[in-house]
């Protein structure tokens, strides 16, 4: 797969790139749950749970070679306030250098795509007001506002 910088980038399950599971863990940690005041061994434990399942959780990760570029991750549940919605693309994370390069796009659709896959006919993310948009470009239809400050998006398996 190639972005629009040129950059060659491939991705790939987790599970058949598992010595990128460290960095994974650091990038979730760092971005949603250090602040929180939770260990980096539980994320890592979390993160280990994707060798260990045949459905969900699972996870991907954009890499150039052995160069971890990003992940994202399909999970059962993302807010609990809403556990009618299964599965969830989450913990969308592309490194700050690769940035606006179509990496976290790819990731997305082949989440949502794994979520299809799994036979699926609906996933579902939430993003902060902020970047909505871009999920709303890809094709993503807002379906909630405002909760727990988050907007709440689906895809539906095209026909």
């Amino acid at each position: 797969m190639t972005n629009a910088q040129s950059q060659t980038y491939a991705i790939s399950d987790l599970c058949d790139r598992p010595e990128f599971a460290g960095e994974v863990a650091d990038r979730i940690w760092n971005a949603w749950w250090r602040a929180d005041g939770h260990e980096l061994a539980f994320i890592r434990g979390l993160v280990d749970e994707n060798f260990t399942s045949t459905s969900l959780p699972m996870a991907l990760v954009a890499h150039d070679g052995d160069a971890f570029l990003g992940t994202a991750h399909l999970i059962d549940n993302d807010l609990e306030s809403r556990p009618q919605y299964s599965p969830w693309v989450a913990a969308v994370w592309v490194d700050e250098a690769h940035r606006k390069s179509g990496i976290g796009a790819a990731l997305v659709r082949a989440a949502a795509d794994a979520a299809f896959a799994k036979e699926f006919d609906t996933v579902y993310l939430c993003a902060k007001p902020a970047v909505s948009a871009f999920y709303e470009q890809m094709g993503w239809q807002r379906i909630e506002e405002g909760v727990e400050g988050l907007n709440v998006f689906a895809m539906k398996r095209r026909a």
